[in-house]
């Protein structure tokens, strides 16, 4: 001990080296590492090593354990002490923004705003966590749709960061201040952007890294309108782009202003992001196939960085990716698969109160689009109803209401709940969102309960104007869909050879995408055709595949109803449950596949 007296550092340096090296290992032994670091308040270590250290384990304990209690209580600790202490800024910001992160996570939001308010007033002399800790605070009240009060804050950000003389940081902000701008706003001022961002002179990584921020707003604001045509050259731009900033190294972006060490995301992040604005993409435009192989490499990233970080943006990223593969699986035919990725979800949602707040919603519609895919209309219905009960998210909204009424439109007896659900979805009057692709489905809709109600010219009509929008934005399933459709309307017309003109490409669309129900459908209505045209062996054929695909969806069909995680259908209120009772085989029927 006598030693420890003389030399005080000696010991702390030593257990610091100790655990880093177990939080470094092949495997990370974090349960080591903690225990280092606990050993340091043995010795009675002076204000700064008592509060880095809380900050140490805090730090750990939030990004490689579950122990979530134990880390609030080292951060609160080390946010305490540290104020007291001058010149201590970094320990001092640092754990502000853990703290607030992980009150956020623990849904504990008003707790978050005041740390992080307090931190904005201290900060103003460190422009580096200044600029953070706005952006922060800014993130939490846009998490809670206050696009206001975020937007003023952005507004104090890009004033403060042309005051300090940072002009990577301020375009960050200016940038995120277009999210809050309508539709028709937001053009211009995207182009804008565009041109200023290409006009800056900085660092390659910090040029890049603006490139990639702007970009993924742009392909994103472009997704939500539901243009899948229009954002083809940006997202391009933006693949380049990170292809671009892969090359580069760390170690170049050491600019001299301290408000320019702002990083809006690690790079292995944005890899990640760009893989997942390509796989959303990707399912828009009906590139299921593409989709399949971008979810497959962000996923293996994901796992990667997940061993060594723990930061909630990786789960939230995981949980997007997985929601838009489930869509895609239920389309391609694989309902066992999305049935155990929705499962997955609910298991990701209860390690995070957070995760779940912001997607029971999108939760509960994977649902209903499972359930409408194996015949369950009355569990899809209540599906659909509880994530209306849970959305604020327009967009989400009238997608939710547009499969909500194909629901209502095959149970033929729900008129009532029908005709009120498409007054609220008119494409032709004051349609509720700007989404391209939204509007044109509610014209199938329409050309649908149209098809079903015997008034085919009417039905024509709503399925030409889908046509003319999904062709002008190549949403190929809803194309493949309407030409289909109209098909059957001309087959039940009696004029075959225009009925065949539409079908034959529906198949091949379908084909391409690849849509098992609508090849269901298709092959069927050409065993038809083309035994009512005298086509004997093309008929012979059409019934041929059409076997195949109705024996690929039974197999699916019974894989997935007999599964535990099918219990699932009946949860529509609370948290996910944890555990399924196993099932003793599919409760429905094949019968309205088609």
């Amino acid at each position: 001990m006598a030693s420890n007296v003389e030399a005080p550092e000696s010991w702390y340096l030593a257990l610091l080296g100790f655990a880093e090296h177990f939080r470094t290992s092949s495997p990370p032994k974090i349960r080591l590492c903690v225990h280092c670091l606990q050993a340091v308040f043995q010795f009675k270590p002076p204000q700064r090593v008592e509060a880095r250290t809380h900050l140490q384990l805090g730090s750990v304990l939030y990004h490689h354990t579950k122990n979530s209690e134990l880390a609030r209580s080292h951060l609160e600790k080390a946010w305490l002490i540290s104020q007291q202490i001058p010149q201590f800024e970094d320990v001092k910001f640092e754990a502000a923004s853990l703290l607030s992160e992980l009150y956020c996570q623990q849904n504990l939001v008003d707790s978050a705003k005041p740390l992080l308010r307090k931190a904005i007033q201290i900060s103003q002399q460190t422009p580096y966590w200044h600029c953070r800790l706005l952006f922060q605070l800014a993130q939490l009240h846009t998490l809670e749709k206050d696009l206001v009060s975020a937007c003023d804050l952005l507004g104090v950000g890009a004033e403060y960061a042309r005051v300090v003389g940072s002009e990577y940081t301020r375009y960050c902000n200016l940038t995120l201040l277009l999210m809050e701008r309508k539709l028709g706003e937001v053009h211009p001022l995207l182009t804008l952007c565009g041109t200023i961002v290409e006009n800056w002179q900085g660092n390659p990584i910090q040029k890049e890294s603006l490139r990639v921020f702007f970009l993924v707003l742009q392909v994103t604001h472009y997704l939500d309108a539901g243009q899948v045509k229009s954002v083809k050259p940006c997202l391009k731009q933006l693949q380049q782009c990170i292809q671009t900033i892969s090359t580069l190294h760390d170690d170049e972006i050491l600019p001299s202003n301290p408000a320019d060490l702002f990083h809006w995301l690690p790079k292995e992040h944005m890899c990640v992001l760009v893989y997942l604005v390509t796989v959303m993409h990707s399912m828009q435009a009906g590139y299921l196939e593409k989709a399949q192989k971008y979810t497959d490499k962000a996923l293996m990233q994901l796992e990667k960085l997940k061993m060594l970080d723990s930061s909630p943006i990786l789960s939230t990223f995981q949980v997007i990716l997985l929601e838009h593969i489930i869509m895609c699986r239920l389309v391609t035919g694989h309902k066992a698969t999305a049935l155990q990725e929705i499962s997955q979800v609910c298991q990701l949602c209860q390690q995070s109160p957070r995760l779940f707040t912001n997607h029971a919603a999108q939760l509960h519609t994977l649902l209903g689009l499972y359930c409408i895919s194996v015949n369950c209309m009355d569990n899809a219905e209540a599906q659909f109803t509880a994530a209306l009960r849970l959305t604020t998210h327009q967009e989400l909204w009238a997608f939710i209401v547009t499969n909500l009424a194909s629901v209502y439109i095959r149970e033929g007896n729900r008129h009532q709940e029908l005709y009120s659900l498409l007054e609220r979805i008119n494409p032709d009057h004051n349609f509720p969102v700007s989404s391209h692709c939204l509007r044109a489905a509610a014209f199938y809709i329409r050309g649908l309960l149209s098809f079903f109600q015997g008034r085919y010219n009417e039905a024509k009509r709503f399925l030409r104007e889908t046509l003319k929008m999904s062709n002008a934005e190549d949403l190929n399933r809803l194309t493949a869909c309407s030409l289909v459709l109209l098909g059957h309307i001309f087959y039940v017309l009696g004029n075959h050879r225009e009925s065949n003109n539409m079908v034959v490409p529906a198949m091949q669309l379908a084909s391409k995408i690849p849509d098992m129900s609508v090849q269901l459908w298709s092959s069927a209505l050409l065993k038809d055709l083309n035994k009512a045209l005298g086509n004997t062996i093309d008929a012979h054929e059409a019934a041929q595949m059409h076997q195949n695909f109705s024996q690929q969806l039974l197999q699916d069909h019974i894989a997935a109803c007999s599964l535990p995680e099918h219990n699932l259908i009946s949860w529509t209120d609370g948290p996910p449950p944890g555990q399924f009772q196993a099932q003793n085989g599919p409760t429905t029927s094949l019968a309205s596949l088609l």
